[in-house]
């Protein structure tokens, strides 16, 4: 045991979990724990310009570089401006650790309207975190942080909160530091697996169905070798996207968001489903078929489709178990290439007839992009389109907000994600209206020297707000039409990178150029309404 302040002991304690960056906005209730990093030259604190950054950037970091995100702010407002990325975080089943301050000990549950109070602060992110805790005295600071670790580190990742009031940080006490948590995900038990293996002989048809689970699981190549195997084609939720490349003869693609006939069509001639870290939010896509899912939450099992054989693990242990025992049923079954490249074939066909411009920027971002770099596609027109028909490569390149779906996320997200991965190329896609929630963050860019690239489509709109009045109310547009600044104007004076974009030809040339500079950037495309991405 050592002598140390709280703020002291919470340093350390996430030094020993692991935490190398902090994504944070400094106030008076959090003066000891800023004291106590101060000592911490392994951790970078980086501090945004709203409170809202933080928790996208964590998130952005979390998922890009495959751990954890952690987010640091004041009581009160500074947090509830936070729960939008918490929330996200949350939707996305992301792993992000959000310490906030607190009002001082005596006052908290008095409703006397100190500083920042809110009465209760923990019920405000309980429906968007997985587990919290109130830290009250310096002692208890080391085993409230392993725990937090234990809780992101097992079953299904998502946000958890921890706070502490000013004198805690404060005080000194003797405190007894903990190794790092570091717990073992488990597959699924050997009678589901053996039951699920079963199900999987039977099948004349099985189709695989990857969601976000598979990603955060590093389930690829265990999905891959399964998907050969049982010569299953792949479909992945867009949260799924990069799960099986979509270079691989059995990716079929990302499931759009609306009805797809083709995709609908195809799957009525399955039998059986393997759905994998997906909570099958859409069980209108099935028709009867016999659902073998794997995930690591218990209470998804079954929720959304009653005919489901459950699996409940790590999706990665879990499909190397299912392929050992599916190998020791059945042999490997004959190839479906033709099958497959025929129902692909006949979405492309059907994507993009009537999809322009959008099918032309999004082929323009993916020429000018690698590989491997990550994009993070937001609530606009673009971005919706590219949830569908954006390929991908490599887990982990592609970011959405999920079913949280907020304007905002893109741009603090995609910094999150480039400070996690500060060797790959990271683009924003954003429209002018979600760009703007926080466009202050073009400041955190130059001034921490975080170099990714922000693409505005700019239609002085919420577009697809526009384009649906229009459509269905008789032209009777009301509240959606906005006023820009001028974005090279605006990025100067930032100083930041500026280009614009007309084209899909002058945005992959403009992009080129931006990732081939070691400075953010921000490329305006000017375009007017877009058709319905879906």
């Amino acid at each position: 045991m050592s002598k140390m302040t709280g703020g002291q002991a919470l340093a350390k304690s996430l030094h020993r979990e692991g935490v190398r960056v902090i994504f944070g906005l400094p106030g008076v209730q959090l003066y000891h724990l800023l004291d106590g990093l101060y000592d911490e030259a392994d951790i970078r604190f980086i501090p945004v310009r709203h409170e809202q950054a933080t928790t996208y950037m964590a998130d952005g970091y979390a998922r890009a570089s495959g751990g954890i995100g952690t987010a640091l702010v004041v009581p009160g407002p500074g947090l509830q401006n936070a729960s939008a990325g918490i929330g996200t975080a949350y939707s996305a089943s992301s792993p992000i650790l959000v310490v906030s301050g607190q009002i001082q000990r005596d006052f908290i549950g008095v409703d006397r309207g100190m500083l920042h109070e809110v009465n209760d602060q923990l019920d405000t992110v309980r429906p968007v975190t997985k587990w919290t805790r109130r830290i009250l005295k310096a002692q208890e600071v080391p085993e409230a942080v392993h725990e937090a670790f234990y809780q992101l580190k097992t079953g299904r990742p998502r946000p958890v909160e921890i706070e502490i009031p000013p004198e805690t940080l404060a005080e000194t006490a003797e405190v007894k530091l903990l190794d790092p948590a570091e717990p073992e995900r488990e597959a699924a038990s050997s009678d589901r697996v053996k039951a699920g293996a079963e199900t999987l002989k039977g099948a004349n048809k099985p189709l695989i169905l990857a969601g976000g689970g598979a990603i955060s699981s590093q389930a690829g190549t265990a999905l891959q070798r399964l998907a050969e195997y049982l010569q299953a084609p792949v479909l992945t939720t867009s949260e799924g996207k990069g799960a099986l490349s979509d270079r691989h003869d059995l990716m079929l693609g990302a499931l759009r968001l609306r009805h797809d006939p083709i995709t609908s069509d195809y799957m009525k001639q399955t039998d059986v489903v393997l759905a994998v870290g997906t909570r099958l939010a859409s069980p209108e896509i099935l028709s009867g078929q016999t659902v073998v899912q794997i995930d690591v939450d218990p209470s998804e099992i079954g929720r959304n489709y009653e005919k489901t054989v459950g699996l409940v693990g790590d999706a990665k242990k879990t499909l190397q178990a299912l392929y050992d025992a599916v190998s020791g049923l059945m042999p490997a079954q004959s190839g479906r290439e033709q099958e497959i490249a025929a129902v692909k074939q006949a979405r492309r066909a059907s994507e993009h007839a009537q999809l322009q411009p959008l099918a032309g920027f999004v082929g323009a971002i993916r020429n000018a992009v690698p590989e491997d770099g990550i994009i993070i596609c937001g609530m606009t027109q673009v971005g919706y389109y590219s949830r569908a028909y954006f390929p991908v490569y490599h887990a982990g390149t592609f970011l959405t907000s999920s079913y949280f779906g907020n304007l905002g996320y893109a741009y603090p997200t995609a910094l999150g994600a480039k400070v996690a991965c500060p060797d790959k190329a990271v683009v924003a896609i954003s429209g002018d209206g979600g760009f703007m929630y926080n466009v202050q963050e073009l400041a955190t860019a130059v001034q921490q020297k975080i170099n990714a690239v922000v693409i505005v489509f700019n239609d002085s709109a919420f577009g697809n707000v526009l384009r649906d009045q229009r459509d269905r109310f008789q032209g009777r547009v009301y509240g959606s039409e906005l006023h820009n600044p001028d974005f090279m104007t605006l990025a100067k004076a930032f100083g930041v990178r500026g280009a614009r974009a007309h084209t899909a030809e002058e945005l992959e040339a403009q992009l080129r150029e931006a990732l081939a500079v070691e400075a953010p950037t921000l490329i305006e495309v000017p375009c007017g309404p877009m058709p319905y991405p879906y």
